[in-house]
């Protein structure tokens, strides 16, 4: 059985199109759940609507506790052998189940697979992003190109994830944002992945909030660092440094993003010193030049 699982907060104006990409594809073998994380706008009404005409649709509703609660909770409660979450802004295309069927029966035992998708813009621009193909590689190397080469690249929506392996590494319910790179590195070195080109979702982008929050922003990072490295084996830990290094260059760029010349400059140096090689990267170095050339304000 597949299952689908779609957390959602406060959606109810798109949820019905993430639900109907599914029901128009969903058989006997697929199992369609929906974690409503303590929705306050009208989710529940529309939710009812949807069960009365689909008796097969499952509701869970939970006291909001975030994407990740949600999605686990989803995952905990779900009877498929592979889940597939999508957010509930995103939707399926028409033949993206067939589609995942048909890899899985030529790929038994997979523990992820990742779909191509079209990225759909708020000026409705479209753009179709394929999965580059996995190389045979040990788990080090496949963790460094998704952790630091970003040469791997893996969503909600597109991607297939064995059931069993999502129960072994729970999302980080303490994170709210980028709680899925930690599930994901451990997806990516826990069993085989295969890859299909056909198109699994349309994604929807929007402004990321939480991206630009940068309340307690540091510990997150370093929390988000711990959450990555706690559920991977031994021989990727050679990557923490360099990946905290990572995190830090991400948090100086987000404050020079807010005008913060102080907080950039202490960020770079943290990363510096962590690994000088990440921090060395031109597009790093250039902005840390021109911080400490220009004035505050000018940079």
């Amino acid at each position: 059985m597949l299952s689908v699982i779609v957390p959602t907060y406060n959606y109810a104006q798109v949820l019905p199109r993430a639900l109907d990409s599914v029901l128009v594809q969903q058989a006997a073998d697929v199992e369609l759940i929906v974690v409503d994380d303590g929705s306050s706008d009208h989710t529940g009404e529309v939710l009812s609507e949807y069960v009365a005409r689909h008796p097969r649709l499952q509701v869970i509703r939970q006291a909001n506790a975030g994407a990740a609660a949600a999605r686990n909770r989803g995952i905990r409660e779900a009877r498929g052998t592979y889940a597939l979450l999508l957010d509930a802004d995103d939707e399926l295309m028409p033949n993206a189940l067939a589609n995942l069927r048909a890899v899985l029966a030529s790929n038994p035992g997979v523990g992820m697979i990742l779909g191509a998708h079209l990225a759909v813009h708020p000026d409705g621009r479209e753009r179709l992003l394929t999965p580059a193909a996995m190389p045979r590689a040990t788990a080090l190397q496949l963790a460094r190109r998704y952790l630091l080469d970003k040469r791997v690249s893996i969503a909600h929506g597109c991607s297939l994830f064995r059931r069993d392996l999502l129960l072994q590494r729970p999302y980080p319910e303490e994170l709210r944002g980028g709680e899925d790179v930690a599930v994901f590195a451990y997806l990516l070195v826990s069993a085989p992945v295969a890859v299909t080109r056909a198109p699994l979702a349309r994604i929807h982008k929007h402004a990321d909030s939480l991206r630009h929050n940068r309340e307690n922003a540091e510990q997150r990072a370093l929390l988000m660092v711990s959450e990555v490295f706690a559920s991977l084996p031994a021989e990727c830990q050679a990557l923490r440094i360099d990946y905290q290094a990572q995190r830090y260059l991400s948090l100086f760029r987000t404050a020079l993003l807010a005008d913060d010349r102080p907080a950039a400059l202490r960020f770079y140096r943290c990363a510096w010193h962590l690994s000088p090689l990440q921090a060395l990267r031109w597009r790093y170095l250039n902005k840390a030049m021109r911080t400490l050339a220009c004035p505050h304000g000018q940079n």
